[in-house]
């Protein structure tokens, strides 16, 4: 990880594209996330998102465009560049048969995190885990694996977060107690969070601006707070509705 962090976005997406054949999952996407900005990628099932956010983590090539994570190109410098990235998802839990401990130092030396003893530590302390640490993952509620999931994801303090759905099952005192976590993290100003969720309210709660994809592309940007009433419609749930019934209003073409 660079000793300092770069003065520009800490991600910066152009005409990002991918497809399997005829088939195109992402068509032509750009968009960038700020350092201390938490943005929420919006979006019915199939719209893209997942496969934006795999393309980010190096998981899949993309068909055509550039990534650029804290200032390095991906496709150049793709090893530095994912040193400086981590994210949680719910469809990505934690192996459960090891501890939580066992957990954090497996995926710390993955990370060639230093001294990783005290940093294990200090997420510990952070996320409220101190009494689980020699629990398994397995036997944990969804709310606590949850926490694990972000404790694992700041283990080595990356410039960009991205999280997949993270609340998604857990419940609703649980999942305010994980935003409250996530927006400290964005409030301290040295990391950029991209964020998907289905759930409007939270989303309107947390994120300081939004991307509205369908079909592979982004329709929409703009503060979640005030976009509704600038597209006429009365709350952001009813917009994410429009946006997934009628895309082609919103200027979304063929695509997947």
């Amino acid at each position: 990880m660079p000793d300092e962090p770069h003065r520009g976005p800490v991600l910066s997406v152009a005409a990002l594209r991918k497809h399997y054949g005829d088939t195109i999952a992402v068509d032509d996407i750009s968009f960038a996330v700020r350092r201390g900005e938490i943005v929420g990628l919006l979006g019915p099932n199939g719209a893209g998102k997942t496969t934006t956010l795999n393309m980010v983590l190096g998981v899949l090539e993309p068909s055509a465009g550039r990534i650029v994570i804290d200032g390095l190109d991906v496709a150049r410098h793709r090893a530095e560049a994912l040193a400086t990235v981590n994210f949680a998802a719910v469809y990505a839990p934690l192996p459960g048969n090891l501890t939580v401990w066992q957990n954090l130092r497996v995926f710390g030396l993955i990370y060639a995190v230093p001294d990783l003893r005290t940093r294990i530590e200090q997420l510990l302390e952070q996320f409220d885990l101190q009494t689980f640490r020699d629990s398994k993952c397995g036997v944990l509620s969804s709310g606590e694996q949850t926490r694990v999931c972000l404790a694992k994801a700041m283990l080595n303090q990356p410039r960009l977060l991205l999280l997949d759905e993270p609340t998604a099952s857990i419940d609703p005192a649980s999942a305010r107690e994980l935003r409250q976590m996530i927006r400290a993290i964005a409030d301290r100003g040295d990391s950029g969070i991209l964020w998907t969720s289905h759930n409007m309210h939270e989303v309107e709660a947390v994120c300081d601006r939004v991307l509205f994809v369908s079909r592979g592309r982004v329709l929409l940007e703009g503060d979640p707070r005030r976009l509704p009433a600038e597209r006429g419609a009365a709350s952001l749930e009813d917009l994410f509705i429009r946006v997934a019934r009628e895309p082609l209003s919103f200027g979304a073409g063929a695509g997947a």
